[in-house]
């Protein structure tokens, strides 16, 4: 595939390896020293754009994949406020697709057993339930999207949790998330049940960013050809 790499930070240095490694041409790459080059003609040329920004810049530069006709993959949180706005102006263009608040296929695994488990815990009301996160001191957005997506699910589910707080709390209707920026650390995600007798713990941790590159790169690679919005649990068969 040919591909464009809108944003080449850490991340998408890290997805140029993977792709590269599997075969594929990064045809352009976009930093903030070359913006003029991130044209409706460039992205006609390439297969799929795989957007790593920031969220200030995320939904104009996935406006213009759309508008130029090349499928999008995006990879920046702290954006999703607008995500049906985004949705609508892709059916509108008949563009292509995918985003998720995180690319690992380790990660998407956890969302899974993370929903499972606040099924069953949802009976059991002497549990308490609280997320952590844990992340490199550069990462622009607090919670983390992965925070967030895990906390709506449990939000889904715990029939007494009623809204999520960045903070702590000892409202016990409040689910609490507490957002902690210690370098190097890539990702760290923990779902913790208490009660007076025991705990629960699950916890994802990525040892570095491969895992979210891999997961990009499959993304990508899944997009070609098609039309239409598609999340990871299809990417990945769930």
């Amino acid at each position: 595939m040919n591909i464009a790499l809108i944003g080449y930070g850490k991340m998408g240095k890290a997805i140029e390896e993977i792709a590269l490694t599997q075969g594929h041409n990064i045809l352009f790459k976009i930093d903030i020293n070359n913006l003029a080059e991130l044209t409706n003609e460039n992205l006609k040329k390439c297969d799929v754009a795989i957007e790593f920004t920031t969220p200030e810049n995320a939904v104009d530069n996935i406006l213009q994949c759309f508008d130029a006709g090349a499928p999008v993959v995006c990879g920046t949180t702290g954006w999703l406020a607008r995500l049906e706005e985004v949705k609508q102006v892709c059916k509108e263009k008949n563009g292509t697709f995918l985003t998720t608040t995180n690319f690992s296929i380790g990660v998407n695994i956890f969302f899974e057993i993370n929903k499972f488990a606040a099924q069953l815990m949802n009976p059991q009301k002497e549990y308490n339930v609280t997320i952590q996160e844990i992340h490199h001191t550069t990462k622009k957005d607090s919670p983390s999207g992965t925070a967030i997506t895990l906390a709506e699910q449990v939000l889904q589910t715990i029939d007494w949790k009623t809204r999520w707080i960045n903070d702590t709390t000892s409202n016990l209707h409040e689910l609490e998330i507490i957002s902690k920026r210690i370098d190097a650390a890539p990702g760290t995600h923990i779902i913790k049940y208490s009660s007076s007798v025991d705990e629960i713990e699950i916890t994802h941790t990525a040892h570095n960013r491969q895992g979210f590159a891999k997961g990009a790169v499959l993304a990508a690679e899944f997009l070609k050809g098609k039309k239409g919005i598609f999340t990871m649990k299809e990417v990945l068969g769930f």
